[in-house]
């Protein structure tokens, strides 16, 4: 941590705070225990983590298991969805060639999971969206994934403009263009399987295939824009 500057230590420790009340609030709360259903997308979602694509132009890199955790966001307890979010992200954290992650780049992703998957709990939930009548689960998914999404994206831009400096907004521009549409596929394949969750837990087994096909085509994609125009890094770990 020597290394990091003063402004982004603070804001790591601003959104682990964070992270901490939403874990605080959810463990406080009553909440349901879906046995198999939470274990079958826990064992998924690690093994998607590990399906990771390095964003062009950037250090950080973009993992398969965002769907996963929308799933249990939407289906599960948020104790369920934490769990599931954090393990994941701690999983994704690791080096594909071994070795350990550093240990301020695990609490920066695990706060920001945690406070991201919170704030679209918070909005499927909220009772002041079930007021308009014309409000219905589609386009409460959608408010849930976008504020999921920015939750996400926003961090990780600003603690790349106070490590490396830079336009924040250009850098989270730059992050919006590679990765929305993912996240767009992402809140699609969760509204899939909400509406088949009647077939049954097992449903999201048979997403993994699919997600995989799109983890080798944005890995095909992204190997042509790295080849196309040589990477610049905008920050040293400011993901994992």
């Amino acid at each position: 941590m020597n290394n990091i500057p003063k402004r982004a230590l603070l804001f790591v420790v601003a959104v682990t705070l964070a992270a901490a009340a939403i874990v605080a609030h959810a463990m406080s709360g009553t909440h349901v225990w879906h046995r198999y259903e939470s274990l079958t997308l826990l064992v998924i979602a690690l093994v998607a983590s590990r399906l990771r694509l390095r964003l062009p132009g950037l250090t950080g890199n973009m993992s398969v298991n965002v769907p996963f955790i929308l799933i249990a966001m939407v289906q599960l307890s948020l104790v369920e969805a934490i769990v599931i979010g954090v393990a994941s992200t701690i999983t994704q954290c690791f080096p594909k060639q071994g070795g350990k992650p550093k240990a301020t780049q695990v609490v920066f992703n695990v706060g920001t999971v945690a406070v991201a998957v919170g704030l679209g709990r918070w909005i499927l939930q909220h009772p002041f969206a079930m007021k308009f009548p014309m409000t219905s689960a589609g386009l409460l998914l959608s408010l849930s994934a976008s504020a999921f999404f920015l939750a996400q994206t926003i961090p990780v831009a600003t603690i790349i403009s106070l490590t490396e400096g830079g336009n924040v907004v250009r850098i989270w521009s730059s992050i919006f263009h590679l990765s929305f549409p993912y996240y767009v596929l992402s809140a699609g394949v969760t509204s899939i399987v909400t509406i088949a969750s009647q077939a049954g837990w097992r449903i999201p087994l048979l997403i993994l295939p699919v997600m995989y096909g799109v983890y080798c085509s944005y890995r095909l994609y992204f190997g042509r824009a790295v080849e196309a125009r040589p990477s610049m890094a905008l920050a040293k770990g400011a993901s994992c």
